[in-house]
């Protein structure tokens, strides 16, 4: 919601227009983020701004077919001795942050492996509201730099559903896998209500990830527990996600999910005036 706001921002001139913006696809999204995207293309395309999409592979297929890569989800683990754990997350690396760095040196003209110069970088514009300031973290590479024009302007989660909805684009759902494990009951019961096919997608997954990766099985490295999508434990088939707040399992807010470039973890980014100096002082050639 925020990135799209942010986007349209830009088509409508508030702020300093965009060379291009990237969306990383996964390969299993909702339908709805994917009717979103043909939006944003259709406005951009007047605001004379690309929207290009970018993508590392299909996450679900990679996840179970034994000869693809191996790259954990955040799934909830049920130990052998039956507590819960949680696998590792390099599902946002690998099939957003990644693609949407190769994206961006290409644009620069640098492809990997060459070296970008010093001095070149591009304005990377995320869509962080002013309500979660914390997760504004800078750049991890020299040929990025963050920028957050929401908390530049001072706009909240509300002032974005108020500027989505002016446009009449008030139902906007959140860009994250079908399977995330980082969804929450309310998200997962969007799914099932609003689109059948996915959540009979989404119930054979969890089935399938029960014994961990095909491909670590079927090289003799079994994953110890049983996976699941649900924090219960339980499989997604037999999870009450119409539970009330206050009782077993229930959980209406969804998590943060795992937006790239907006984790929790690491520092955080420099104020506005800092990122202004730093504009200043850095040289050579720019793109937005």
């Amino acid at each position: 919601m925020q990135s799209l706001c942010v986007f349209l921002l830009a088509c409508e001139g508030e702020i300093p227009p965009f060379d291009a913006a990237l969306f990383a696809d996964t390969g299993w999204e909702p339908k709805q983020v994917y009717a979103q995207l043909d939006t944003a293309r259709r406005i951009g395309a007047r605001a004379g701004i690309p929207v290009l999409t970018v993508s590392n592979g299909n996450i679900r297929h990679d996840a179970l077919k034994p000869e693809s890569r191996f790259v954990t989800m955040p799934l909830f683990v049920k130990n052998r001795d039956g507590t819960r754990g949680m696998a590792r997350r390099q599902c946002t690396g690998e099939y957003k942050i990644k693609p949407l760095k190769k994206a961006i040196r290409q644009i620069l003209g640098y492809p990997h492996p060459t070296r970008v110069p010093r001095g070149v970088f591009v304005d990377q514009a995320i869509g962080i509201s002013t309500d979660e300031f914390h997760r504004a973290k800078d750049s991890d590479v020299n040929y990025t730099r963050n920028i957050f024009p929401l908390l530049d302007l001072g706009l909240s989660r509300t002032d974005c559903l108020t500027l989505l909805r002016e446009r009449g684009m008030g139902a906007v759902v959140k860009s994250s896998c079908i399977g995330c494990p980082y969804s929450g009951n309310s998200r997962l019961r969007f799914i099932r209500d609003t689109d059948p096919h996915a959540w009979t997608d989404l119930v054979e997954f969890d089935k399938a990830i029960r014994h961990g990766s095909p491909r670590a099985n079927a090289n003799g490295k079994p994953l110890r527990g049983q996976f699941f999508i649900h924090r219960s434990l339980l499989p997604l088939d037999q999870v009450d996600l119409d539970v009330t707040r206050g009782t077993a399992n229930a959980e209406e807010d969804d998590p943060d999910g795992c937006s790239p470039f907006s984790c929790r973890s690491g520092p955080p980014a420099t104020t506005p005036e800092a990122r202004a100096a730093t504009q200043i002082a850095v040289p050579g050639p720019t793109a937005r």
